[in-house]
């Protein structure tokens, strides 16, 4: 009996403490790993915090790296150098602060004829010969093309005729009347004076004769008509004479003067038209486009003046037009030096200057049109730059 007393204690005692173990939950392992794995990540983000907090001030205190163009050195740049490429797409770019002669700011444009100009016809018809092509070196003054002429030969001859004949209109006031013309008037008012002097003598006699009644009253009425008539006659001629003794009227000449300063005028516009229907070149350059072919009908009226032949420009005379940004434009002042490169032949370097900075902005882009103007080589004219050609220009400080 002694013996089993402690036994018992002892089994009491450890369901005791089982008793006081907390149950077990289906989940509690899973939840323990996601617990761990949290914590490690927070211990690691820790320690990179810590990490960039000690190693910031290493940062801030190192150079920034070089933005210069590649083969510039920090004191000065060979401008006679080939430039180094540059990022295009990413727009103008700014050089830190330069010394005299170095690239304060470069940017991309497009090379473009300083005058470029349409040849249009100035007359209608129908085109006979074209004698240009795309790329043709031409001189001013040679012949580009020519127009059907016929109806505008036709209107010269007209208008030539109309003033020969107001011209001698003209001549024949001016000189009067021909001296056989008024030899003739004289006759022809003595024969009516003579006649009047007759009828006078007739009528005369019948009026004494009247008072006798010796002449019938029908005879005396007769006789006296036919004086006062004469009479009448000769005074018309007698005046006539005089005008032509006198000459035309001033006003006369003057309408005449006048209807041949028309015909004139009608005769230049006739030839004037004649000549446009040869075009030629009005300046030595080279031919862009060409807009035309034999057997098209040319209206310059139906096409506003907007048609044209062709399209030329002087190849010598080119500008690079460029967008710069309103922030960098304060780098940029007309007569500035610049180089320019085009980029189909990145090897070969103009000179340029600054020519004209543009009056107005473009809103849309918040940059300031700027021309460059270009210094091209006689001997390389037309050959390496053409207009539409890709550019960049350096501009030097």
């Amino acid at each position: 009996m002694a013996s089993s007393e402690p036994v018992t204690t002892s089994a009491s005692l450890g369901d005791r403490v089982r008793s006081l173990r907390l149950p077990s939950e289906p989940g509690r392992g899973m939840l323990q790993r996601k617990s761990f794995w949290a914590a490690l990540l927070l211990v690691t983000g820790g320690l990179g915090c810590l990490a960039w907090w000690f190693t910031r001030d290493k940062h801030a205190s190192e150079p920034a790296p070089d933005t210069r163009p590649i083969g510039t050195s920090p004191a000065t740049t060979n401008s006679n150098a080939p430039l180094a490429p540059v990022n295009q797409s990413a727009g103008p770019i700014a050089a830190p602060v330069a010394a005299t002669g170095e690239v304060t700011l470069e940017s991309k444009g497009y090379i473009i004829p300083a005058h470029q100009i349409l040849v249009s016809p100035k007359v209608n018809g129908m085109i006979i010969s074209l004698r240009f092509e795309e790329g043709l070196r031409v001189r001013k003054g040679d012949v580009l093309a020519e127009l059907e002429s016929i109806d505008y030969k036709a209107d010269v001859a007209r208008a030539t005729a109309v003033l020969e004949s107001v011209k001698q209109k003209l001549l024949e006031l001016q000189r009067g009347f021909r001296p056989e013309e008024i030899a003739a008037s004289k006759a022809e008012l003595a024969e009516a004076e003579a006649q009047r002097d007759q009828l006078y003598l007739e009528w005369k006699r019948n009026v004494s004769l009247r008072g006798n009644k010796t002449v019938t009253e029908r005879d005396y009425e007769q006789s006296e008509s036919a004086y006062k008539a004469m009479d009448r006659r000769v005074d018309r001629l007698s005046s006539n004479l005089k005008l032509m003794q006198d000459g035309p009227r001033v006003e006369r000449i003057d309408v005449a003067k006048a209807e041949v300063l028309q015909a004139e005028a009608d005769l230049a516009k006739a030839e004037w038209k004649l000549g446009n229907c040869t075009i030629v070149a009005p300046i030595s350059g080279t031919i862009l486009k060409k807009n035309a072919e034999e057997g098209n009908v040319v209206n310059p009226i139906a096409f506003n003046g907007s048609f044209s032949l062709c399209e030329m420009a002087d190849l010598s005379d080119l500008e690079v037009d460029l967008s710069i940004q309103e922030r960098d434009i304060a780098r940029v002042h007309k007569g500035q030096k610049c180089k320019i490169r085009a980029e189909a032949f990145s090897d070969r370097v103009y000179d340029g200057v600054v020519s004209r900075l543009m009056p107005i902005a473009d809103r849309a882009k918040g940059a300031v049109p700027v021309r460059v103007k270009l210094a091209v080589p006689a001997e390389e004219e037309g050959v390496y730059l053409k207009p539409e050609m890709s550019a960049v220009v350096s501009f030097l400080k």
